[in-house]
């Protein structure tokens, strides 16, 4: 039921989170010792360029990485195929794309 461009898509974006995770982990570790509050933080990402296309490709990946994911287990699990199945994908990848674009425009102030 994953065509080639899906499994590429999900792949693709598999590699592209790799990296993005492992420096949201190491800019928690350093805001969680250096003992920043929440103020402190916001204060350093707010109109910052850079947070802010870290965090939305992030946002991208994981939204695109997600629904091809759901699709997959959704179709095994229920047998769920053509538009309900596409409905679903598509309404689950939106939402997360959504709530992750208010998530980043909140945190950058962008």
């Amino acid at each position: 039921m994953l065509n080639m461009h899906l499994y590429m898509a999900q792949r693709l974006t598999a590699m592209l989170m790799a990296p993005l995770v492992l420096g949201h982990i190491a800019v928690m570790i350093y805001a969680i010792q250096g003992g920043l509050s929440a103020e402190e933080i916001l204060s350093r990402t707010q109109g910052s360029v850079a947070w802010f296309l870290f965090y939305g490709l992030f946002v991208i990946a994981v939204s695109v990485h997600g629904a091809i994911g759901l699709r997959v287990i959704t179709h095994e699990m229920t047998g769920l195929r053509g538009w309900g199945l596409w409905a679903l994908t598509w309404g689950f990848g939106l939402t997360l794309m959504f709530m992750g674009a208010r998530a980043v425009m909140a945190v950058t102030g962008l």
